[in-house]
């Protein structure tokens, strides 16, 4: 699939991160062999699941990663989402403690995990403990640049503010939490803007990014309209989820002139920087090649490519 989207001209290809479920639970390997037969296109994760990861651990693996991609490692990372296992930090070895939750504990790691990718001593030599002195020792590898391509998946207008005033980059949720009635894309373009003011307002570099992902099947064969020809003018689904009430944006299904219509209408997508699509994976390469093709016809007419 990396391969293909390369080929078709797009610019990224990034893996949902799942546990105890048919996902991918391991992304740095197979980020890693993405990258080795790529060359232009950005490898990424939406998103990295802190509840599970060691944070240090992850900081090794992430930076050799991004060194054998040359530096084209997009790292999305969170507290993860609602998922099979009820115990599934617990079967890894993970508890919390008394006063801890996990949205906490997850921000903490990926504090650590910054520092050690930003090349800050996070252990000490012996010759540190016997000095009593602070640590000493960085990681290995290190990736310089790779601070900067971190991103912080946010679900709720809250977590988009903080993720700006920590300086991550935004990876705005394929859903929002606390729904307030409006249209998904404005309330998520709301919270780009706020994730941008947050931001500014804390001093850190102008250049953060943000990104939203949308689920877009332009119908040009017989075989799209089979797939995907009822979900032509779908509309924002609403449920609750972990007992908040939620909102997921709609499927734009169409003609290329539609659905860069449908985008090109949608005030989360004009905001962003980066806009991701959600693939039928298991409709196969070979679909999805074909998929890939429509996308990038879709990319033109909006002007993001060439």
């Amino acid at each position: 699939l990396a391969v293909a989207a390369e080929a078709a001209g797009l610019d990224g290809a990034w893996l949902r991160v799942h546990h105890f479920d048919h996902s991918l639970a391991s992304p740095f390997p197979l980020l890693s062999a993405m990258a080795a037969r790529t060359s232009t296109i950005d490898v990424g994760t939406g998103v990295v699941d802190l509840r599970y990861e060691n944070p240090l651990y992850m900081a090794e693996e992430a930076a050799a990663t991004d060194l054998i991609s040359a530096g084209r490692l997009q790292l999305g990372i969170s507290r993860g989402s609602p998922e099979p296992a009820a115990d599934g930090q617990a079967a890894f070895g993970y508890r919390l403690t008394e006063g801890e939750d996990w949205s906490g504990l997850a921000r903490a790691r990926a504090e650590l995990f910054r520092r050690a990718i930003a090349g800050h001593p996070v252990a000490r030599s012996q010759r540190a403990v016997d000095r009593g002195a602070e640590p000493d020792l960085q990681i290995q590898p290190l990736s310089p640049g790779l601070l900067s391509r971190v991103w912080w998946g946010a679900a709720t207008h809250a977590s988009g503010v903080w993720a700006g005033q920590a300086g991550y980059n935004l990876l705005s949720s394929t859903l929002l939490l606390a729904d307030d009635g409006r249209p998904f894309h404005i309330q998520q373009a709301a919270q780009v803007r706020s994730y941008r003011a947050a931001r500014a307002a804390s001093g850190h570099p102008a250049d953060g990014q943000a990104a939203v992902t949308r689920s877009a099947f332009p119908l040009t064969t017989a075989e799209d309209r089979s797939y995907f020809g009822l979900d032509r003018g779908a509309t924002d689904q609403v449920g609750i989820l972990d007992g908040q009430a939620a909102r997921f944006g709609p499927t734009f299904a169409g003609s290329l002139d539609e659905v860069a219509a449908g985008l090109a209408a949608d005030e989360a997508v004009q905001e962003a920087d980066y806009v991701l699509f959600a693939l039928p994976s298991m409709l196969g390469v070979d679909y999805n090649a074909h998929l890939f093709a429509n996308l990038a016809a879709v990319a033109r007419e909006l002007g993001w490519k060439e």
